[in-house]
Formats: C-alpha cells, structure tokens, sequence
C-alpha cells in the first residue's frame, strides 16, 4: 500500500491552500445513508481494493462531494469498453478480443450460457489478432494475471488457469518507444519515458528513442489523445500508456484510476509533479465546490448518450427592407407547383451533468482529505 504520495498530496495542499483550503486523511466513525460529512473534495486512492470505502464514497458525491475519480463511472467502467470507446473517438488500440471466462461464475449452470456458441470461432480469432500475443484481465490493473502467449495450445492452457476472470486477447504490438502519462483534470499532462520490461523500481529509469521534430510531433500526439481519452471517459486522475510503433503511439491501458504514485517507484521527478499538480487541481475542485450538486465528473461519452450536442446551425443573413425591395423574384416558364411542408426535428433539450473523485480531501474552509 502507498505511504507516500498520501501525506506529500496533505502537505501539499495546506501549503497551497493558505488556510482557504485545508487536507487532512478522511476520518469515518459511521456512515448513515443520505448524511452530508463535510468533505468538498475527497481524493480516492482505495476504494477498489475497500468496497465500504465505494459505497461511502457514492453517497459523499450524492451529498455534493466532488470524488475524484467519480465512484460510479469507476464502477462501471472496465477495459474492454475502454478500447471499444478509443476507437470510437480515433485513438489507435491493439487490436482484441474478449474471452468468456473459463470457469463459470458462481450459481450458474450450463443453461446460464445457451447464447455462447460452442467452439468459439478460434480460426477467425486467431488470424485476427496473430501470435505471439497478450492475455490480460478485461478488468484489473497492477500487472495481475497478464499472460504472454505464443500458440493456441500455449493460449489454453494459461486460460486455464485464469478461473472466473473474463479475459482480453490482444495482439502483440512490438514497439519502439513506450510512455506512461500522467492526467490530472483532463487538462494536466505529463509524459513519461517508461520501459514495462525493466524491474519494477527501474521502469522510469529510460530515455525517450526519438528527437527534434519526429520527438514534438510524437509528445503532441500523445497529449492529444491523452486528453481525448479522459475527457471522453471523465478520470480527474488517471495514467495512460502508449506503445510506439512505426511512428504511431496506441493507447496500450488507460483504465488506472488510481496509478501508482509512489516516489520510490516513479522517482523524485515525477512524483513532485503528481504531487503539486494533484494538490493544485483539488484545490481548484474546493473553490468551485456548489453546495446541493453533484461535483463529480462525469465524461463526455455518458453526458452526450443522457444529452446529445445540438447540431450546429448556419445563420442566414437577413435583408434590410430597401434591399428587399430591390431583390428580383426570376419566373420560371413552368407550372407552379405547391411547395412541400417541412416537418423540423426539435434538438434534443440539454441536459447538464456533473464531475468525479478518490480519497484524499479538500474542504473549504474545506477540508482536502484522503483515504490512505
């Protein structure tokens, strides 16, 4: 469990917070349904390994807490759906497959799986995403039941051992250049060089493999999609990573709503970055806190499906009464014929919605606080 990035985030805040904005790490002696504790701004670092900690963390962003990463959309989310969303939005993925799980869940039975066909199309599979490849959780993070692949025979007997999880494949992207980016707010990015193949404390220790203009045009890139990704999936603190192969960064995982942030494994560097800016973004988050709203987050993929965007229209410049007069109506040497009633589609009415967040805090006169 991370012990430092906590107390650094505290401390951080009450330095920049000038005593308008305090931190401190949540307390909780009880959690009654529908009670407001106080909190504007709870940074969560905990809930997905604590359900308790989700559920209280649901009922403080009812209550107007702004939850970074919002709790629901955490819920929900996973990274199957992610990548079906990269590619709706035009953010190059490795292509993948999801596998049902290979043990059943619990209380179901044969029955409970009629509408799977029975042998999956391997040929079509296999051809699609070629080995060698990847097996992951389609839902996880921390480098968890990750499994190289090299043959259908070696592909079954790893999923095999997976249980219940239900499985991604994915094909192998054989890269160049990697980078894991930090994202605070949709609107703070920092790209880091990042090699997954080193120790784990030394995985930050690289260097970028491109330079001048091929390295700015490949840093813009990644900036853009980073920012496309998580407004698209509305995280306040997330990483992305990217894979670079032959010039194009693929978004390898970007479903960590609650990265690593430790100094002994990001380094002095970075972690001073996650740090200042974490603590400027909560404090931002405090300021703009309304009492009786939801301050969550939420990201554009489930504002438009609640209120799709009106379509633009074009103004149509009108004429003065003289110039209208002198406009000549051409007659046309064949019958008149009726015009045709136009029936207009009314845009749909918008509907606003609101932000996320995790478990340190931010009160106004708050109190910025944090799970540990």
């Amino acid at each position: 469990m991370e012990d430092t990035f906590p107390w650094a985030f505290i401390d951080k805040v009450n330095e920049l917070g000038k005593g308008q904005v305090i931190a401190e790490p949540v307390q909780i002696d009880k959690v009654q349904q529908g009670i407001d504790y106080g909190y504007h701004v709870i940074i969560d670092r905990i809930s997905q390994e604590v359900p308790f900690y989700r559920a209280y963390l649901k009922n403080a962003s009812l209550m107007g807490t702004a939850v970074i990463n919002n709790p629901f959309w955490w819920s929900a989310d996973e990274k199957f759906f992610n990548n079906c969303l990269a590619l709706q939005i035009g953010v190059p993925v490795p292509k993948t497959i999801l596998l049902p799980s290979n043990a059943r869940p619990d209380d179901t039975t044969e029955k409970s799986f009629r509408n799977l066909k029975e042998p999956l199309d391997w040929d079509y599979i296999f051809n699609y995403i070629g080995f060698p490849a990847y097996m992951k959780p389609h839902s996880g993070g921390g480098w968890k039941s990750v499994y190289r692949v090299d043959n259908p025979d070696d592909l079954f007997a790893k999923h095999a051992e997976t249980g219940q999880l239900v499985m991604m494949l994915q094909e192998e992207i054989i890269f160049d250049d990697y980078y894991r980016v930090y994202c605070l707010g949709q609107k703070y990015v920092h790209i880091m060089p990042y090699e997954p193949r080193n120790e784990f404390h030394l995985r930050y220790v690289t260097e970028p493999k491109t330079t001048g203009a091929e390295h700015q045009k490949l840093m813009k890139t990644i900036h853009d999609y980073t920012i496309k990704l998580n407004k698209a999936l509305g995280y306040d603190f997330n990483t992305v990573e990217f894979a670079v192969r032959n010039g194009i960064p693929y978004a390898i995982d970007f479903c960590n709503p609650a990265p690593d942030a430790d100094i002994h494994s990001v380094g002095e560097g970075n972690f001073n970055w996650i740090v200042e800016h974490a603590a400027k973004f909560a404090i931002e988050k405090a300021k703009a806190h309304t009492v009786k709203q939801n301050n969550s987050s939420w990201g554009s993929f489930v504002k438009n499906s609640a209120a799709p965007a009106k379509p633009k229209t074009r103004k149509v410049p009108l004429k003065t009464a003289s110039e209208a007069k002198k406009s000549v109506v051409k007659k046309t040497a064949s019958k008149a014929t009726s015009a045709k009633p136009v029936v207009k589609k009314k845009a749909a009415p918008k509907i606003s919605k609101k932000a996320p967040a995790k478990k340190p805090v931010a009160k106004r006169k708050p109190v910025s606080k944090k799970t540990k």
